[in-house]
């Protein structure tokens, strides 16, 4: 069975690369660049959708890639040998061949942009002592087992390299996988995650020594110096490299400004030397990607120069090419070649040494470094992330005949165990309940006793559509002197992905926390937070711009943790939607929906939910020039009490008109059981509305930019009634549970839930309004808001403010 360019005992005919077509006779899968494409297309179909089937299990996107490598070689769809000569035929592997270490080269170059040397050099004791414990024991053991195997499967290899190779295969840390998962579990502030991180970058660096040794040492030159030039000029060329690669990139990164375009001049530059680069070492006789891994360590990583490099390069490579790579270690990978008693002994017994080593002796120095058993085998398991790298070692050893057909399938079933169970043992040993809790802090909504006190809001954006809206609105909530003030953290949402980019801000991410503030220079120079510089200094509001890089599914944890910590009040969260020029809202992405659903409905504080239909304009108004008219839609219950309060706070602005509209339901009997309005004075005790609406209508007599007005409803058709002729506004301000049954039946759609009746009322197409609606919900102690839109009976409010 074929696995390899090199199998068959006569050299196949060179492919042309395209046909004349069908109509002319010609077989598109007998010519390359067409049997290239559907090569391609194959493997990216295949690949991307297992990563999609395995995203429950929270598994990184390489452990589909392994698997549809596996899958589409000759373990599986490969036994069909039709299949093979149709879609993999022997004559096609060298151009398949070419294009995924190409891919491979430029991936490894964006590799090296991920590492930065300046945090090696700030790695302390501790994480040196784990990354050289996580190396060393498992070189060993991969050496002692290599003897088995050299007894028993490996009979007449190269002796030295099979041994390097070995225990350079079982002492891997994948860099960029841990990473992923770390930021996926959260772990990355965590001092888990620092010492796995900043252990992991040295074992990244000593993998790579290490590999070059194993290339050297697996040559098939007769003298037995040959090995030691290889490595001596590798060597030289890392040298060289060091002392001429970052003064030619800091010149240039120079010359590349914030908010501009880098020069296409620098980007088609820095991939020819790349290429150079690749082309010195494969002379040399290490591997094309050790050049260009070199370059990539070496570009600074300060200023927008590396991040352009990243953005060019990142998506045809990792999307297209790179995928190939796996496509070309499957077509190897024969699990059929582990058959009888014997291989499935030595398969048990290379996964037991991987992980014994790596989590024995990751334990054994952490647990001396005084943490705890549960932190010692978390940072184990963590530190028995394998991935490409392992992968790149492993197809290594078997071009150059140092593994066989058996040991190579033996060893990428390996890696593929041990990181697919990383992720699973981590979530199970070190549970997120298990870290430690927030410290408990009084005002958690708008509505508290003494307005006077400091109100601190959490505002999130998606991208810069947002933000003229978002800071218009904050500029309206800052309320009279009097106060203490307000305080804002503007918090920008971006989801954690596969790419580059993405991990390249993790690593940000991981010197200040997750989310971190911005207080690099190269952030200061960001537009999105110079927008709010600009207005702290203009408005002297305290506000700080933080990033959070999460994945969906988790993204409201780091809103809801980023408002705990930081004791805001009230969280505002952008709509899903966005509004188009026609005025109609059109979804932006449906993901966040579900995030605001999430953190409606885990939120230790108030909740708001802004539906933007331009506030202020496209652009962010002066405090002098600010002139809106605002209406808050009161039907009762907690929600509207703390929509009214805003509102109330809004008011104290010179520039805003505030107009309360109470809606009082009539008694209504017919020929039914009377139903008598909660908010209707009786001679029970007054509600908490009536208490709130009585301390309103009071200080409301001094302010003359109050309006407080009652209207009379039956149903919802005399409530939608009232509310068609409310045409002068700028922003809506209602509750998202009113308390009323008129309210409840203005919206029953489930589209509209995370809004209630009354919001989904004002952002529906059928009800004509340029106004700007926020749906607020008031945070409710010992009990989590659920997303139904059913009437609940609330007793007076007894949280302590």
């Amino acid at each position: 069975m074929v696995s390899n360019a090199t199998a068959g005992l006569t050299c196949p005919s060179p492919m042309k690369p395209t046909s004349n077509g069908i109509f002319q006779g010609d077989d598109p899968l007998q010519f390359s660049l067409p049997l290239a494409i559907l090569q391609i297309c194959l493997v990216v179909v295949v690949t991307r959708g297992l990563a999609f089937i395995l995203k429950p299990l929270r598994q990184p996107r390489v452990i589909a890639e392994i698997i549809g490598g596996i899958l589409l070689g000759p373990s599986a769809l490969g036994r069909s040998k039709s299949y093979m000569q149709a879609i993999f035929p022997p004559k096609s592997l060298p151009v398949l061949d070419t294009l995924a270490n190409l891919g491979l080269l430029f991936f490894l170059f964006l590799a090296g942009l991920e590492l930065d040397p300046k945090s090696l050099r700030q790695t302390g004791k501790r994480a040196l002592g784990i990354a050289l414990a996580g190396i060393s024991l498992p070189f060993a053991l991969g050496i002692g087992s290599s003897y088995i195997l050299k007894e028993t499967i490996s009979k007449g290899v190269n002796g030295t390299a099979f041994l390097v190779f070995m225990g350079v295969a079982l002492s891997i840390t994948a860099f960029p996988v841990l990473a992923r998962i770390l930021a996926e579990l959260k772990l990355l502030t965590t001092d888990v995650g620092r010492m796995a991180m900043s252990a992991a970058a040295v074992n990244d660096v000593a993998a790579w020594i290490l590999l070059a040794l194993a290339i050297a040492l697996s040559g098939t030159g007769k003298s037995s110096l040959v090995p030691l030039w290889v490595f001596l000029s590798g060597c030289v060329f890392v040298v060289c490299a060091i002392l001429i690669v970052p003064p030619i990139f800091k010149w240039i990164a120079q010359r590349c400004h914030e908010g501009e375009p880098v020069k296409e001049t620098y980007i088609c530059a820095t991939l020819a030397a790349v290429l150079a680069a690749g082309f010195v070492t494969d002379a040399i006789g290490i591997h094309a990607m050790f050049g260009a891994f070199v370059i990539g360590v070496l570009i600074p990583k300060d200023g927008p120069f590396a991040d352009s490099l990243v953005e060019k390069v990142e998506d045809l490579v990792s999307g297209l090419f790179l995928p190939l790579y796996f496509v070309s270690s499957g077509l190897k990978t024969n699990i059929a070649t582990i058959h009888g008693l014997q291989s499935w002994g030595l398969l048990v017994l290379v996964i037991f040494t991987a992980c014994f080593g790596k989590i024995f002796g990751t334990l054994l120095v952490t647990l001396l470094c005084k943490a705890s058993l549960r932190e010692a085998l978390t940072l184990g398991f963590l530190m028995n992330t394998k991935g490409l790298v392992e992968l790149i070692v492993l197809n290594i050893g078997k071009d150059r005949k140092v593994l066989n057909d058996q040991t190579f399938a033996i060893m990428v079933l390996m890696a593929l165990f041990t990181t697919f169970i990383t992720t699973p043992i981590v979530m199970a040993i070190y549970k997120p309940e298990n870290r430690k809790r927030m410290a408990d802090y009084k005002n958690r909504k708008i509505e508290r006793k003494n307005p006077n006190t400091q109100l601190r809001i959490l505002t999130c954006y998606h991208s810069v559509r947002n933000i003229p809206s978002i800071i218009n609105l904050l500029e309206a909530s800052r309320g009279s002197e009097k106060r203490e003030g307000l305080s804002v953290y503007a918090l920008h949402l971006m989801e954690l992905s596969e790419r580059s980019s993405a991990i390249i801000m993790v690593h940000k991410a991981r010197k200040n926390g997750l989310p971190f503030w911005n207080k690099s220079q190269q952030s200061d120079a960001n537009h999105v937070v110079v927008a709010f510089e600009a207005y702290r200094q203009l408005s002297h509001v305290s506000i700080r711009s933080m990033k959070a890089i999460s994945s969906m599914p988790g993204m409201h944890d780091d809103i809801c943790n980023t408002a705990e910590s930081n004791r805001a009040a009230i969280i505002i969260l952008p709509f899903h939607k966005h509004q188009r020029v026609d005025g109609s809202l059109e979804t932006t992405r449906s993901e966040f929906r579900l995030v605001n659903r999430k953190v409606l409905e885990h939120a230790r504080c108030s909740v708001g939910i802004l539906v933007d239909r331009g506030l202020g304009g496209t652009t962010q108004v002066a405090a002098s020039n600010v002139s809106y008219f605002i209406m808050v839609l009161f039907f009762g219950g907690c929600d509207d009490r703390e929509a009214l309060a805003y509102g109330v706070r809004m008011a104290e602005h010179p520039g805003i008109r505030l107009t309360v509209i109470r809606f009082i339901v009539e008694t209504e009997s017919v020929g039914e059981i009377v139903r008598l309005n909660r908010e209707t004075a009786s001679s029970k005790l007054r509600s908490s509305d009536e208490e709130f609406l009585a301390e309103f209508k009071q200080n409301m007599a001094k302010d003359d930019s109050i309006k407080y007005e009652e209207k009379l409803v039956r149903n919802a058709a005399d409530a939608i009634a009232v509310l068609s002729e409310l045409k002068r506004c700028s922003l809506f301000l209602v509750g998202r549970r009113p308390e009323c049954e008129a309210a409840l039946d203005l919206c029953r759609s489930d589209d509209c839930s995370e809004l209630g009746p009354v919001g989904g009322l004002l952002t529906s197409p059928d009800f004509s309004t340029t106004a700007s609606v926020l749906i607020v919900q008031q945070y409710k102690s010992g009990a989590s808001p659920n997303l139904t839109l059913q009437m609940e009976d609330e007793s007076p409010d007894k949280d302590s403010i």
